[in-house]
């Protein structure tokens, strides 16, 4: 994968507290790995909290606040897991909109897990395939959306491409998935 995202911006969105790590560090590694420029974008400056499941696990530092960021500084999106992570972040106005312009914008974004409550929240699934944590298949089919179960999905049913995984288990899938999707958009 070395060389597929030279000089491809990624942001990572995610809260102050609640991601669940692999989902964000096996993403970002991919991206890494792929020659991307993985940039932690969070609500508040400083640390991140992540979990894994339940526990405290690591810390990281935030890049940017997503209150300053804009889209345009971007190529793609991607939107790590954890129960509380996206719960914090679609109660924030600016998560919500920086989410909802990588859409309008036709950018990609990847999503795994409880994630796509954030996209529920931006109203960027209607009419879009996805796929999530069993759990969020009522919100997900209430949203607009076609929830299917499968390890990772693809949507090219809108101007965005959207890379969807159900949980950490399927890491090696969306991981591969979302750098070709990256690799293939338009800069």
């Amino acid at each position: 994968m070395t060389g597929k995202l030279q000089g491809r911006r990624v942001a990572f969105l995610v809260a102050p507290e609640g991601v669940e790590q692999v989902e964000l560090t096996k993403p970002w590694e991919a991206v890494s790995e792929a020659g991307g420029s993985p940039t932690l974008v969070s609500t508040k400056p400083g640390r991140v909290q992540a979990f894994e499941h339940l526990d405290r696990g690591d810390t990281f530092q935030v890049d940017e606040v997503v209150a300053d960021s804009t889209v345009d500084g971007f190529d793609a999106l991607v939107l790590p897991g954890g129960v509380a992570n996206p719960d914090f972040l679609r109660a924030d106005t600016a998560a919500v909109e920086f989410v909802r312009g990588f859409f309008d914008a036709g950018k990609p974004v990847a999503v795994i897990c409880h994630g796509p409550w954030t996209l529920v929240e931006a109203d960027v699934v209607r009419g879009r395939t996805v796929t999530s944590w069993p759990s969020l298949r009522t919100d997900l089919r209430n949203a607009g959306a076609q929830w299917i179960d499968e390890s990772v999905v693809v949507c090219r049913e809108a101007p965005s491409v959207l890379v969807s995984s159900r949980k950490p288990d399927d890491l090696p899938d969306f991981c591969g998935s979302l750098v070709e999707v990256f690799a293939a958009a338009p800069v």
